[in-house]
Formats: structure tokens, C-alpha cells, sequence
């Protein structure tokens, strides 16, 4: 069975500089609700603890209290019946837009049974501030377990802050399971980008 997580566990691993930023992939379905508005989906508050929305019954939809294998459909079935706002690309990931950060919810492994959350800061960086961004993924990843942070050097030249928490799910996930891996996945992601607002209120993207 996996582990509860909680807010002990908000932190990573490693810190490193990686090619283009490939994971982003088009957007094939959008939401009513996302589609042409170009805002966020539900306030990332709302994923803290807000209250769900009645939705009609999911065809991913699970045993509330039985762990069971985590596919794309049950994790839309999970945001939809949350009232969450959500996207399906291309190749069949499902994604999501908080406060204009872009999260993507992966399924890894041979039988898909490892979920990662991954989120992408919504500003970028000067290549000159580099050195900056590699101490700040240094710091959060020697000081907390997850989630993992590090930066992607595009071919443009400039530099990327993505951070990953993954989880295996082996034995299967119950919806309150699977609730709070996502909310944990999301807001403590979403705590290192706050920080990184409050490091750099000037254009991050203009060298220093």
C-alpha cells in the first residue's frame, strides 16, 4: 500500500540543467470552461480542502474505500467530480492550469502504477541567472524530501523551474488516497514557486 503523505513530507531530491522542455506536449481537449479563456482552472485554494461538486457518475470512477489501479480516465473522473477544471492532450495526459503554473499528472512503470505530479513555473529565467537557480534547487532539495526541483536550459537559452513528486501505486489507490496525493503534489510544488515569486518580483527573465 503507498504511504500517507503529509505536510512533513513537502521537499526533494536533486537539482540539475536538462535539454528542451519536452514533457509540454499540445493540448488536444480542453474544457468548456478552460477553453479560450486562457485562465487557470479552479482556484488552487479550492484544492486545499474546498468542497466537492456534485458531477454525474465517471466511467474511471473506483470503490471509494478500495484501492485500485490508477488510470488517465479515474484521475479525470477525480477532477471532474471535484470541479476542477482539466485537459486531455494529445497523447492522452491529463493536465491542468493553478494560478497560470502548468501541472501535467503522469503515469509511469510498466503498468502505469507510478503517478507523477509535474509542475512548470510560469515565468522563465535569464541564462546569466543560472548559477541563482541551481543554488535555490540545491537549497529546497538537501532541505526537503520532495518535491524534486530542477531547471530545464531551453534552446533559446533560457532556464525553466520544474519540480516532480512521484508516488508508486503498486497495490492500487482509494479516492481519499488519491485526493490527497494530488493535493500534496500540487500545493507543496506550488510553495517553492511561491518562493521563487518572492526571490524575483523584477523580470526573472532579463539578466541581473
Amino acid at each position: 500500500m503507498p504511504r500517507r503523505v503529509g505536510p512533513q513530507d513537502l521537499g526533494a531530491g536533486y537539482g540539475a540543467t536538462m535539454g528542451f522542455f519536452s514533457w509540454v506536449r499540445r493540448v488536444r481537449d480542453v474544457t468548456p470552461e478552460l477553453s479560450g479563456s486562457g485562465t487557470s482552472g479552479r482556484p488552487l485554494g479550492g484544492l486545499l480542502g474546498g468542497p466537492a461538486r456534485d458531477a454525474p457518475a465517471q466511467g474511471g470512477a473506483a470503490e471509494p474505500d478500495v484501492p485500485t489501479p490508477l488510470t488517465n480516465e479515474r484521475l479525470g473522473a477525480w477532477f471532474t467530480r471535484h470541479g476542477y477544471r482539466y485537459f486531455v492532450d494529445d497523447e492522452g495526459d491529463v493536465g491542468g492550469v493553478w494560478r497560470g503554473r502548468l501541472f501535467y499528472f503522469f503515469l509511469f512503470g510498466e503498468h502505469q502504477e507510478i503517478l507523477q505530479v509535474r509542475g512548470q513555473w510560469n515565468r522563465e529565467f535569464a541564462i546569466e541567472r543560472l548559477p541563482d537557480v541551481l543554488e535555490i534547487c540545491n537549497e529546497w532539495n538537501a532541505d526537503r524530501i520532495w518535491p524534486k526541483a530542477y531547471v530545464r536550459v531551453r534552446d533559446d537559452g533560457m532556464v525553466h523551474m520544474t519540480c516532480e513528486v512521484a508516488t508508486d501505486l503498486e497495490h492500487g489507490v482509494t479516492d481519499a488516497q488519491l485526493g490527497q496525493l494530488l493535493h500534496c503534489g500540487v500545493s507543496a510544488t506550488s510553495s517553492l514557486f511561491d518562493t521563487l515569486d518572492e526571490m524575483f518580483p523584477d523580470p526573472a527573465a532579463t539578466a541581473p
